[in-house]
């Protein structure tokens, strides 16, 4: 069977694919019989998605395949302003509850070896968003199947997540969240098997803040520090002693966490050079310590830097907020994994120091982000972000099954 998302000319062409449904027979007799005739095709849509990857704020090709199967399903799909990214309600009237994933892909060459793999040069979903993308896609169809909802359920297919700032800003302005009494999302995660899924009551992900500080001096020979402003010497100082007193103006048990990744200054030994910089990644687990964060951190560059006489020009570009997960909301995203796998399949997983704009709508409603299980069970855990990640395709109509049951959960609750 070919599908509206392969049937473009500029698509590799990719059938059904048959996979194993893990959670059969544990739904509602609509979601059954959908499951039964289109979970290959969901496998198929990743597939496709994965072969055509588009980078942030690129995903014209992939935003049109989705908006062409929703209307094919007589659905009324929106696409953002920016002109890619999308949004599309299923049933009336109230609550509303949204589902999100992510569609853009990563400026990495892909190494998998797979028979579908990227056929763009220097682009790949290597994080799991073709797979997002698809889940959401088949939940949203699925339950544009049921004979009634009590409620709607608001599909937000969000482009530039890989970015900052990142698309969620983009959807957030765009006034998707309106109205919206609770928000989920779920992520690939390559260290959990499949047809298991990783929950958790609090922050599940960290924010990220950049930094970068240029440093200023009249230079001069490295025999007479002393008439000068000894820039590298400054930097030293920056680098060693900002993240040790950063320990001491946070409280240690919000997971802060600041590295740096680069710095530059000089060529010669015998020369103190006029510039150099130093970029790096400011991290923490809790929200209120990310809001006084960049205060603090002027005060203590200012500090340290002080003494050497050396210019500086701080840039603090705000990132992303943890992801803080609602208690209700991660134990909706348990409960139905549970219903789908029995006990096993819940798992408890850990706070990462990763950042991930999902943050951005439980700014204004509450919501919860769930790992998927990924990993077949045995073999190497292909980690996200890596040219060579893949994906056991089971772990597709698992989280089908875990967006519906928690859609109509949360939709129940009211």
């Amino acid at each position: 069977m070919v599908t509206a998302l392969q049937a473009r000319s500029d698509v590799p062409a990719v059938s059904d694919v048959a996979v194993d449904d893990l959670g059969a027979g544990t739904g509602p007799a609509w979601l059954e019989s959908w499951m039964r005739a289109h979970s290959g095709e969901v496998v198929g849509w990743r597939r496709a998605i994965h072969a055509q990857p588009e980078l942030a704020r690129r995903e014209h090709l992939t935003t049109a395949r989705i908006s062409e199967t929703l209307m094919k399903a007589g659905l009324e799909p929106r696409t953002l302003p920016g002109g890619t990214g999308l949004v599309c309600d299923i049933g009336h009237g109230e609550p509303l509850v949204a589902l999100r994933a992510d569609i853009d892909a990563l400026p990495l060459e892909e190494q998998t070896g797979l028979g579908f793999s990227s056929t763009v040069p220097g682009a790949m979903h290597a994080c799991g968003h073709d797979a997002h993308t698809a889940m959401l896609l088949g939940a949203g169809l699925a339950l544009a199947s049921a004979p009634s909802l009590p409620g709607r359920v608001r599909l937000l297919f969000q482009p530039a997540e890989e970015v900052q700032p990142g698309g969620a800003l983009d959807m957030v302005e765009d006034g998707v969240m309106k109205d919206v009494q609770r928000v989920f999302a779920l992520h690939c995660d390559p260290r959990l098997e499949v047809g298991r899924l990783g929950t958790r009551v609090g922050p599940i992900t960290s924010a990220c803040d950049l930094l970068e500080i240029r440093l200023t001096s009249p230079g001069g020979h490295t025999s007479r520090p002393h008439l000068t402003a000894d820039l590298v010497e400054a930097l030293g100082l920056l680098i060693t002693q900002v993240p040790l007193l950063l320990t001491r103006h946070v409280d240690p048990r919000s997971g802060t966490v600041m590295t740096w990744g680069a710095v530059h200054a000089g060529e010669a030994a015998n020369a103190i050079p006029q510039s150099g910089l130093v970029r790096g990644t400011l991290r923490t687990a809790d929200h209120a310590t990310w809001l006084g964060l960049e205060e603090t951190l002027r005060s203590l560059v200012a500090s340290v830097l002080a003494p050497t006489g050396v210019g500086y020009v701080l840039d603090h570009i705000r990132g992303v907020p943890p992801v803080v997960n609602d208690a209700d909301s991660s134990a909706m995203l348990r409960d139905s994994a549970v219903l789908i796998g029995g006990e096993d399949a819940a798992a408890g997983t850990e706070q990462s120091s990763g950042g991930e704009d999902f943050a951005w709508y439980l700014e204004h409603a509450p919501g919860a982000m769930a790992r998927l299980g990924v990993w077949p069970g045995d073999g190497p855990m292909r980690d996200i972000h890596q040219p060579t990640f893949d994906l056991d395709e089971r772990a597709i109509p698992f989280g089908v099954r875990t967006l519906v049951q928690t859609a109509l959960t949360a939709l129940d609750a009211g």
